[in-house]
């Protein structure tokens, strides 16, 4: 699709959507994606290739997909549900797929080009504000393009420039890995955490490379493959507790070291397995002690704020509504990224769900929402605790929760 047909298809999309008098959330909801998403696709910067979610798309805007888009196929071809889980990382997922520079490879362009290095570092930073943020459609938009230029310019730059371009490249594909995490497209976040450590070791950046098995760790959890997270994490833990246990280890080195640990925490408690959970709790937070303030190195976010807001994700995790909560109230947050705010009022939501604590629960989840509306909507947990307090409050349920559940589409 030409950007003129994307701007054309766009404006189809407005004026149908006017024409229902549907606001963008609406339609947002009815299709299962974010307002963010529905304007782009509006302004002709998010184009629609799949023809499921074309379908899904005609679908909530009640028209054919021939009145969206003349030369669709006539077949009939079946139209997802709205209830289907679905998310705004299309454009990534397609620039995983297959290879990243084959063009590079059969020598069609130059042995060596001139990169823009600054340009490709502010990018990649850039995509992890989008991710922080949890800005989706956004992220989405700005990794098709920028990733497959870094791929390419690891292959055809000048020698002494690689190393960079390739740690720059290690650094997109673990944000691209944590998003997909967060999306719950556990199989995309895998591909792109092994991409990760392999252009980190190329790059000679070993302690990026322990960033990126933290990412395929995160990744066989969501997969509940916990004998695999437990193994990939548990490996890089060991040689990492040998490298920091003597003289004064970088600070770098302790956070990751930490965040393993946490994600340790988290598989064992994924298991069931309470004791094992609560000593790597242990552990991370002796390695936070050590290391003393709260750091983003690698974008971990890892320090003593952080190993708490995991002691509320594992407390709830194991069923301790009670001690979810009376950590959590003793959390400063108030530093921490949009999307990590969120995911800790999500926990305390969760919390309070427990307990059948209606009114708080509610309001916990309202706040997550508000610090990051996309985080809540593509949180497998969230949607499910919004779905358990929809049958708590029966038909007497506040409006402001059946809003929510529209919004994020857990009503069913």
């Amino acid at each position: 699709m030409s950007p003129e047909e994307q701007r054309a298809f766009g404006a189809r999309v407005a004026q149908l959507r006017k024409g229902r008098g549907m606001r963008q959330d609406q339609l947002a909801a009815a299709v299962n994606r974010t307002a963010s998403w529905v304007s782009q696709v509006e302004r002709g910067i998010q184009p629609v290739v799949r023809l499921d979610v074309l379908h899904l798309l005609a679908n909530g805007l009640g028209v054919s997909v021939q009145t969206l888009r003349p030369d669709a196929p006539s077949s009939a071809a079946p139209v997802p549900s709205a209830t289907e889980q679905t998310n705004d990382l299309d454009l990534v997922r397609l620039s995983l797929s297959g290879h990243p520079a084959l063009d590079a490879l059969l020598g069609e362009r130059p042995r060596t080009e001139t990169v823009d290095l600054p340009e490709l570092a502010t990018a990649t930073e850039e995509f992890w504000h989008l991710t922080h943020g949890a800005r989706f459609a956004g992220l989405s938009t700005a990794i098709a393009d920028v990733l497959p230029r870094l791929e390419r310019a690891s292959r055809t730059a000048a020698a002494e420039e690689r190393p960079k371009i390739l740690l720059l490249l290690s650094q997109a594909y673990q944000a691209v890995a944590a998003a997909f995490v967060r999306q719950d497209e556990a199989d995309a976040a895998w591909v792109a955490a092994d991409r990760a450590i392999q252009a980190a070791e190329q790059a000679g950046q070993p302690l990026h490379v322990f960033a990126g098995i933290y990412r395929l760790a995160h990744a066989f959890v969501r997969l509940r493959r916990l004998d695999q997270a437990e193994h990939a994490a548990g490996t890089a833990v060991a040689a990492l507790r040998t490298y920091t246990s003597a003289g004064h280890p970088p600070p770098e080195a302790l956070s990751v070291l930490g965040a393993l640990h946490l994600v340790l925490a988290l598989a064992a408690a994924r298991a069931g397995q309470r004791e094992q959970a609560l000593r790597e709790l242990a552990r991370a937070r002796e390695v936070a002690a050590r290391l003393g303030e709260d750091r983003n190195d690698f974008n971990l976010e890892f320090g003593p704020t952080n190993v708490e807001i995991q002691a509320v994700s594992t407390a709830v995790e194991l069923g301790d509504a009670g001690e979810a909560l009376e950590i959590g109230c003793r959390i400063d947050a108030g530093q921490l990224s949009p999307e990590r705010r969120s995911r800790l009022l999500i926990d305390l939501g969760r919390a309070h769900a427990q307990r059948r604590h209606l009114g708080e629960a509610i309001d916990c989840l309202l706040r997550a929402e508000e610090a990051a509306p996309e985080s809540v909507r593509s949180h497998v947990a969230a949607r499910a605790t919004i779905r358990e307090l929809i049958l708590i409050a029966g038909r007497g349920a506040p409006t402001e929760l059946t809003k929510l559940a529209k919004r994020a589409n857990a009503m069913g």
